[in-house]
């Protein structure tokens, strides 16, 4: 594309639950603030299974959102990680390190994502901008193209 950027990026954060697991839905961006898209990733994971702290930060919400147990993560340069449903085993305030749990994944939960398996959803924002959480889990090629 006309102007756009392209840059690598090292793997920075770690996979939520292990082993890694298949992207069973892909980020897509919205084309607008309010526009349909999927702001986050759904990875296949077995209902109970323990969901870890992608990076080190601060537990800054665990509770229900919608009637879905979410745990957000604000880490040390602002990029907030958001994992669901999650059965959060952290409340607000608590400092985690990469790896540490935040909680177990919640039955069924994942259901309206992905169908009759589970799956966590995983995302990441920057303030009120939402981004692919691929890149920071894998590393590679992140294409920035122009606004339009």
């Amino acid at each position: 594309a006309r102007n756009s950027r392209t840059f690598t990026t090292q793997r920075r954060w770690q996979w939520p639950v292990q082993p890694r697991p298949v992207v069973v839905r892909p980020f897509v961006a919205p084309v607008s603030a309010y526009a349909a898209g999927h702001r986050g990733l759904d990875l296949a994971a077995s209902d109970g299974a323990t969901v870890l702290a992608v990076e080190a930060g601060v537990v800054v919400h665990a509770g229900a959102v919608a009637g879905r147990g979410t745990v957000s993560v604000v880490h040390a340069d602002g990029l907030r990680s958001t994992y669901e449903p999650v059965a959060a085993t952290v409340v607000a305030g608590d400092a985690v390190t990469a790896g540490d749990p935040l909680g177990t994944l919640r039955p069924g939960g994942g259901a309206s994502h992905c169908g009759p398996a589970s799956c966590l959803h995983l995302g990441a924002r920057r303030g009120e901008h939402y981004l692919d959480p691929l890149p920071l889990l894998a590393g590679g090629r992140v294409i920035l193209l122009p606004f339009h």
